[in-house]
């Protein structure tokens, strides 16, 4: 009789009364001895190295550990957070940065192999308040959407014209296959950088 008075209504009631009243287990504020305490700083191993890169005309010193990627010393200890982590593979150009005035990924460039090169970021493109002629054209043609892949576009595109590449729009679309936008900005991409090319 009592097994068929039981219903879902009933057992949940029951359920959270129960739960209401049963005593607060590990639920008491912490003393002075448990609270947490900062997260510590990196721990130097034995195979970290001291390194010195000449990032945007100024020299930085930085502590990495051989495997240590360029993007991720620019970004996590440089505090230059403009060239963006993609894919973190080579295939996206969104972490596209110049060493000594060529076009690389830095996903894939190892911090300790810059030593004694110009690494330029995109923070170190315009001089002063005067943007980099790509850097204007992408804004003038309106050429992003998110905004993500934009840094890494702007670095190729640079580059792509000191290399000679702008001369058509087919060779340029040739020469940034390696730079994707995901939102599909192309054309707009294409028509700045053919700008930028004549203005510089």
């Amino acid at each position: 009789m009592a097994a068929q008075s039981l219903t879902r209504r009933g057992i949940l009631g029951g359920t959270a009364a129960g739960l209401a009243a049963a005593p607060l287990i590990g639920r008491t504020a912490p003393s002075a001895q448990e609270s947490p305490s900062p997260a510590p700083g990196p721990v130097r191993t034995p195979e970290m190295q001291d390194i010195v890169l000449q990032v945007n005309g100024r020299r930085i010193q930085l502590t990495v550990e051989p495997r240590t990627s360029l993007l991720d010393a620019l970004r996590e200890q440089a505090g230059l957070t403009g060239t963006k982590k993609g894919c973190d593979r080579g295939s996206c150009g969104a972490c596209t940065v110049h060493i000594d005035g060529r076009r690389v990924v830095s996903c894939l460039t190892l911090a300790v192999r810059c030593q004694g090169r110009a690494v330029t970021t995109i923070e170190g493109l315009a001089v002063g308040e005067e943007l980099h002629p790509v850097q204007a054209a992408i804004l003038h043609h309106d050429a992003f959407q998110c905004g993500y892949c934009t840094p890494g576009q702007i670095m190729s595109a640079a580059a792509l014209i000191e290399e000679g590449h702008a001369g058509s729009p087919d060779e340029i679309r040739e020469w940034m296959s390696g730079n994707i936008c995901r939102c599909g900005a192309y054309p707009n991409i294409v028509a700045a950088i053919q700008d930028a090319s004549v203005q510089g």
